[in-house]
Formats: structure tokens, sequence, C-alpha cells
């Protein structure tokens, strides 16, 4: 089938030209706007040869090629009539898309999305002092202090850091933000949790009868004040004559929203905080374990519709103020069915193109990305999916009853063992993990799958995606710049690949983007980088240099075709931040810069500045180790091939 066929074939499954606002394209994937998602025939979509998954992400529906492939079919959609965006019509578009909740729960996962590490690594701590307390190891004092500032300092200056980042996704000044939030937790106001343990500590009374006191660990109050105090900030700027404004807009709007926040916003919102914390402890403490059974069997169905991010607030509420997040555990519980189903569909079907799907999309899940799972598998054949809410539905009703509460948030299945080890409650989460998996994959191998029939034709068609998808998409490239190549490399059976970055190394399985971390693209690492070049790791021919500066193809003597993708979604920064130093039929060797790239300008584009570096034909070795862990410079041992 040639690239025009293909194309055609997308925009007729996308409902057709006029259900397209908009398509662009990163280094893998075609990015559309759609009108109407409900006309799209996403089956068809998937069954389309070259393409190796879709998913909607961010409010665009994308759709996998694999570089090389995705500039091509790009360009004859929109030779065929697709209009095509800038990075701000894209953006602006994709901020407009679902109701008026999806939206506002959408930027809700905006604040808080960058918050989560710190509070992953918190209840790591915890568990792991509560861990060394199980084994009857107590801390001598100056420990015990040293593990409490771990532990507590998240939590304490949460108001700052939610403040922060609302002030950040609504375009304020970062910094007026997080000393706005810092005001809320100042040393001069009593400790909300020292007054709410009923020690011996009072509010503050202002101007008579206003009551006030720190908001330590307080989300809602500190989200409201910072979605105020951002746009309040913008009006003082838009009237304050520029000479002017570096005095007066900080000062006014300082003045202004401390007021508003400590003697109106705070005590307020801190009440109506604490009637949602008790309605959502109501709903989890509620008989038979009824709160894990609905909580469990909806779960799923809310990461569908993209607005599961309100869950982040309500975890955030739990472990600030309970020390206890029972939320996890059922969430555990939801996510092992959905990773379990998928592995039943990966063992029964014959189909390999399914099969190579099925299990990097389970691994993800259990890692605790669902995404790749459900929209990649699970609700592809319905069944799956469906089966899946009723096992998480069982197993979160198994976790209510056993009572299980994680330490932390924001890690699940193999990752959150972490935040039970600690606790005393490791045997009964092991339990309800393996409980949710066996129903989650007996109930989809026994009634929720049947295989499809696979004919010499599908294997044809499987033997062409494995030379011209994904894994080997930049061979395509390679060939295409032949006319470019003089000496050929000299072919090696094993080759060590070296770092091409400085930064600290990320698992692949724990990059926040489900075509990377689900493994569809090759086996690989990444880093999160501490400087702004990236070097050749090999020796190696240049097969492909996006325009936009983001993403790089290479091919070493080994064989090994790699991509080098400088974080996640940059692309829509059209090569802002981005200088390229090399171009497609360059020859390097090990060393060579191949790109600066601006961290701070990826910052600042609200966007994730992780690179992945993947061997996207992994299928033509037969090992991939890992050479690094935790920081590393560029140039050192990385990754080893072997064929």
């Amino acid at each position: 089938m040639t690239n025009t066929e293909i194309a055609k074939k997308v925009i007729d499954a996308l409902g057709g030209v006029e259900n397209v606002n908009s398509v662009a394209h990163c280094a893998t994937r075609l990015r559309v706007m759609v009108k109407d998602e409900s006309i799209i025939d996403k089956e068809t979509v998937e069954d389309i040869e070259k393409v190796q998954g879709a998913f909607f992400n961010s409010g665009q529906y994308q759709i996998i090629f694999g570089t090389g492939t995705v500039n091509k079919i790009y360009d004859e959609v929109v030779a065929l009539g697709l209009p095509t965006s800038t990075k701000a019509e894209m953006k602006a578009e994709a901020a407009k898309q679902g109701n008026f909740f999806q939206r506002a729960i959408r930027t809700f996962g905006d604040v808080f999305v960058p918050i989560i590490p710190a509070i992953v690594a918190t209840g790591l701590f915890m568990g792991l002092r509560g861990l060394l307390a199980a084994v009857g190891y107590e801390l001598p004092g100056d420990l015990l202090v040293y593990s409490q500032i771990l532990t507590d300092t998240a939590f304490i200056v949460l108001p700052a850091l939610v403040v922060w980042s609302t002030f950040r996704v609504f375009g304020g000044n970062q910094t007026i933000g997080i000393v706005l939030g810092m005001m809320l937790i100042a040393g001069q106001l009593p400790n909300a949790w020292a007054v709410a343990s009923g020690a011996d500590v009072n509010p503050t009374i202002f101007f008579g009868f206003i009551p006030v006191v720190g908001l330590q660990g307080s989300v809602l109050p500190a989200f409201i004040i910072g979605l105020i105090g951002a746009h309040f900030e913008k009006a003082v700027r838009k009237v304050v004559p520029e000479v002017l404004d570096l005095l007066v807009t900080p000062f006014v709007t300082l003045f202004v929203m401390s007021i508003l926040g400590l003697f109106v916003i705070g005590p307020v919102f801190h009440v109506v905080e604490e009637y949602i914390l008790a309605g959502t402890q109501a709903i989890l403490h509620l008989p038979f374990g009824l709160g894990g059974l609905l909580i469990g069997g909806v779960h799923q169905v809310i990461v569908v519709s993209g607005v599961h991010h309100i869950f982040n607030f309500l975890e955030a509420q739990l472990v600030a103020n309970t020390g206890a997040n029972p939320f996890n555990a059922i969430i555990t519980a939801a996510m092992t069915a959905q990773g379990a189903a998928t592995v039943a569909v990966g063992v029964k079907t014959k189909n390999p193109k399914l099969k190579a799907l099925a299990f990097p999309a389970a691994l993800s899940a259990f890692l605790g990305i669902t995404e790749p799972a459900i929209f990649g598998v699970n609700l592809r054949f319905r069944k799956p999916f469906v089966l899946s809410l009723i096992a998480g539905a069982i197993g979160g009703a198994f976790a209510s009853i056993l009572g299980l509460a994680g330490t932390g948030m924001g890690v699940t299945i193999i990752p959150g063992l972490t935040l039970y080890a600690g606790n005393g409650q490791l045997i009964q989460y092991i339990l309800m993990v393996g409980v949710s998996f066996a129903l989650g994959f007996a109930l989809t191998y026994m009634f929720g799958f049947e295989d499809e029939v696979t004919t010499k034709e599908d294997d044809e068609l499987t033997r062409t995606l494995a030379k011209t998808t994904i894994v080997g998409a930049a061979a395509t490239a390679y060939a295409d710049s032949k006319e470019k190549r003089t000496t050929p490399l000299v072919e090696v059976a094993e080759e060590v690949l070296l770092s091409p970055l400085s930064g600290e190394v990320v698992a692949l399985e724990a990059v926040n983007d489900p075509v990377f971390s689900s493994g569809a693209m090759g086996k690989g690492l990444a880093i999160k980088p501490s400087e702004g070049t990236v070097y050749a790791p090999a020796d190696a021919e240049v097969t492909i240099a996006f325009e936009t500066g983001h993403a790089y193809g290479l091919k070493t003597a080994s064989g090994a075709e790699l991509l080098i993708h400088i974080g996640i979604d940059t692309v829509t920064m059209n090569g802002n931040g981005f200088e390229k130093l090399v171009v497609a039929g360059d020859k390097v060797t090990a060393g060579t810069p191949l790109a600066r790239f601006d961290a701070v300008k990826i910052a600042e584009a609200g966007l994730d500045d992780t690179t992945m570096v993947i061997l996207t034909n992994t299928g033509d070795f037969t090992t991939v180790d890992a050479l690094a862990q935790g920081m590393i410079a560029h140039g050192a041992d990385f990754l080893k091939v072997v064929k």
C-alpha cells in the first residue's frame, strides 16, 4: 500500500476532511484535532498499514507511525486537504476540547502534575522510615529529626507549591506566586495541625472577629488564591505604566492577595475543603467495601474521560491531613485489573502484531501508566475493558475491606510496594494485587476475548509492518539518504553506546508518554538532562534531523537505529529553543555535538525536557542492556546492544 493510499484511508477513518480542524506531527505521531470524536472509526485506523497504535491525549487524536514514516504520511494528508496548524493554534484548539467540566479538571491536572513527584518522594521516605520501625530499628534523635524533615516538608509547604504552580498555569509571575503561597504558612501564624489536634494553640483573631490559622497541608484554598492572584496580577500589569511595572505590580498583587488570602479566601475555602475531605472519607469508609467497589469500578472510565486528575486533589488532601491514602490501594486494584486483561489478550491471541502490542502495554500498566493498555488493546475489543472494570471493582472492594492505605501517592502496583512496606500492610497489598490480577486475567481470558482469524494476508502484513513501521522507520530514512553516503560504516556484532547527555538516567517505563513508556517504539533509556547539548552516542550516520531540532535519527556500526527525542511534545515549540547542528546524511563520531536546546524555554512552554534514546529496531538485536543508572555524564557507557 502506498503512502497516498494510507493517507486516504486515514482521512476516511477520521470522518473525512470536514471532521478535521487541524493536523500536525512530531517525530513519531500524526496529531489530529477533530471536530467530533464519535465519528472516528478507531478500529479501522488501528488496522491501517503502518499504523502502530492510536489514542487520544491532550485533546488530540494521535496516530503512531514512527520516525521517518510520519513525515511522509503528514505530507500526503496535507496534500489531500487536511488543514495544518501552528503551535499556538494547536494549543488553543486543545484547550477548547471537551465540556467545561473536562477543561476545568484538565487545568486542575496541569497544576498538580508538577507537584506530584515531590509528594511521591515524601511518601517513599515515609515508607522507608516505617519499614525500619517494622524491623525493630529505632532512629536516634538526630536521624529521626532528619527523617521528619524528609517526610514533612513537602506537606508543610504544599500551599506554596500549589499557589506557585497555579500562577505558572495561568500565566502569572511564578516568584510572586510562591511568595504569596509562603505567606499562607508564615511562622507568625498558628500551625493548622496544632490547632486541629486540640493542643493549647488557638487561631489568631484579626480585627476582632476573623480567626486565622496557617494553611499547612491545604490544597483548595491555595488553588483559589493562585487562580485569582494570577488573573489579578495580569490585570494590574495592564494598567500600570511600563516604567513602574517592576515596583507597582508585585507590591499591589502581594498586598491585595495577602489580605484576600488570609482573611477571606483562606478561612472560607478551608471550611469547604474540610467538608470535601469529610465526604471523601465517608465514601471510602462505606461498609462492606462499597466505597472501594464504586471507585475501583469507575476509575478507569474516568481515566478514559480525561478528568482523572481530580483524584490528585483528593489524594493530596488525604495524605496531608491524615497521613494515609486509601485511594491509592483502590486505584491500584483498578489499574492491576486493566493490565491483567491486557496480558490475557496477549496470551490468547495468535496475532503477532497484537501480541507485540499487548505485553509492553501491560508492563506499562503495572508500572502505573494504563493508557497504552486501555487505548491500544482493551477498549479496541471492548469486552476486556468492561471485564477489567468488574475485576477492578471487586479488587477495590477487597482493598477497602482489608483497610489498605498507602503512605503517599503517585505510584501504584509494582512501584507502589514502597508505600506499604513500612506501614505493616505489605502482605495484604500483595494479596490484593494478586486477587485483582487473577480476576482481570481470568475473566478476560474466559469471556472477554475471541482471537481474530489470522490469514496468510495478515501474516504478510505483519512481516511488512516489521520492516516499515516504527521498528524499521529509521532504516527507511537511512535508505532515503543513501545518495549522501560516501564510505559505509564497518558493521560490528555488538556495540556500547555512550550517553548523549549529562543528567539523571530515567527508566523508559517511567517516562510520561505512553508511546515511549509502553515500549512500542523499542527499548532504550531516558535522561533528565542537566545540560543543553546532545552528543552523538557512537560513530554513526545521521538519518533524520527534524527541522524543529527536537529529534534525531542515527545508524551506528552495529546497525543500531537510534532515535534521540529531546523532551515530550516539544514538537509543538516549532524549533523555538532548539539549535540543530547536523543534517541528514552527515557522518559523526562519538561525542560530536548534534544539537543544543534551552531547558528554560521548554519549561516555560509547560513541557518536560526528559530526553529519550530509543533503539527503534530492537527486534534486530538479541540483547539490549542498560549500563547506566543515577547521575551520568555525557560520553559514559549507556547501552550495550548485541546482535
